[in-house]
């Protein structure tokens, strides 16, 4: 059945689930593959030109975080809209007032920071301050694997391959425990201080650690546990809680089809997920949601 037509770029592990979820969604049609080399392994057409596969209506942009912003305003360029899921937080804002231009000019749309923190999670969050406007939101990640803060190690100097591991210490704080197999010749210290360096690890305590084996020790469960603490008009005491866990690439990319879908129903420009009408991300009719959800 014909629908949205999706290409995915980039096939490592989010784009492989994102595969998956596009082929599972009811309204969509995957169009291809975007990715430098085919492996035989994918499941759909592969090319390296998205030009190859014809009408494309949204490029999921599996990419690693550091290359979104540039890929972005590529697709947008070709009259393509764009979800990606980048994670920098501090950079954020920066990132779409570029993305926002590049979408306006090209009468576009893309949603940026669609995975699920940033993404689903910060949904929660705006939740969660709009109902307890006054008070104090702590969100602890893990215990599990990091995908952006992998990549970002395996992207270091001296470094063959590497595992960032989350643990929470609770109140927000968390601990990054980096495991890496080294290049031959390469130095743990000058590795274990590049990685230190690096905005990803920069403001936590960071471990790291050489080691034989990485495929040994990767495990793609990860989860959050957010805790909002506060006051709700004039009442104080409200505690409002929310837990998930989950497979890391597989949830960043459901998180990333529903926001393909809403990419098409908002004005061209830059959008992150607390700015989408929620409904906006579900298929179906709208008042079939509103009747089952409301």
């Amino acid at each position: 059945m014909s629908g949205i037509r999706v290409a995915v770029v980039g096939y490592g592990h989010v784009g492989q689930y994102a595969v998956q979820a596009v082929q599972a969604a009811e309204d969509m049609e995957l169009a291809g593959i975007v990715r430098r080399q085919a492996s035989g392994k994918e499941s759909a057409t592969v090319t390296d030109d998205v030009a190859t596969l014809g009408a494309v209506d949204v490029a999921l942009l599996c990419l690693p975080t550091r290359s979104v912003p540039q890929a972005a305003v590529a697709y947008l360029n070709r009259g393509i809209n764009t979800v990606d899921s980048y994670d920098i937080h501090t950079s954020v804002v920066d990132v779409r007032r570029d993305l926002d231009a590049a979408a306006r000019r090209n009468g576009r749309v893309a949603v940026m920071s669609a995975g699920w923190d940033p993404g689903s999670d910060s949904v929660v969050r705006a939740l969660m301050e709009a109902i307890v406007p006054r008070g104090i939101t702590y969100t602890n990640f893990g215990p599990g694997m990091s995908m952006g803060h992998s990549v970002a190690v395996k992207a270091v100097d001296g470094v063959r391959d590497a595992l960032s591991v989350t643990i929470p210490l609770g109140t927000g704080v968390h601990r990054r425990m980096v495991y890496v197999e080294l290049d031959d010749g390469a130095s743990l210290d000058d590795v274990t201080a590049r990685i230190k360096a690096d905005p990803y690890f920069a403001h936590d305590d960071t471990h790291v650690a050489a080691v034989a084996d990485l495929a040994q020790l990767v495990d793609m469960g990860h989860g959050v546990e957010m805790t909002r603490k506060g006051v709700a008009g004039a009442t104080h005491n409200q505690l409002l809680e929310f837990s998930m866990r989950i497979n890391n690439p597989a949830l960043t990319s459901s998180v990333m089809v529903a926001c393909a879908r809403a990419s098409l129903k908002q004005t061209p420009g830059a959008y992150t997920m607390i700015e989408l009408p929620m409904i906006d991300l579900l298929a179906g009719e709208r008042e079939d949601a509103i009747r089952r959800l409301v």
